[in-house]
């Protein structure tokens, strides 16, 4: 499991991304690049990091079910996943 703190920041960095998008947006298609500049830099979605929904973790994530392969494969064999089962021959 990611540190609290680490998981907070995310989430705090996902909040500023939202709140400050459609500013993003039209500074952007009016060339304004100094007011892009004046931007909290937590605010542009470069930033944000794909993370686990149930532990936090960064690396090894699944995009389609968001979460880790971790995660995955448990949720996998206790069948939690509708549609998905362990192949075996």
């Amino acid at each position: 499991m990611a540190k609290l703190s680490v998981i907070a920041r995310q989430a705090k960095r996902e909040k500023l991304v939202a709140v400050k998008a459609a500013k993003r947006k039209a500074l952007k298609e009016a060339g304004d690049y100094i007011g892009l500049d004046k931007l909290p830099r937590n605010a542009s979605p470069v930033r944000l990091k794909n993370r686990c929904k149930l532990t936090g973790r960064p690396r090894g994530y699944m995009g389609k079910f968001g979460v880790c392969r971790n995660i995955f494969r448990e949720m996998a064999s206790d069948g939690k996943i509708p549609g998905l089962t362990k192949a075996s021959w």
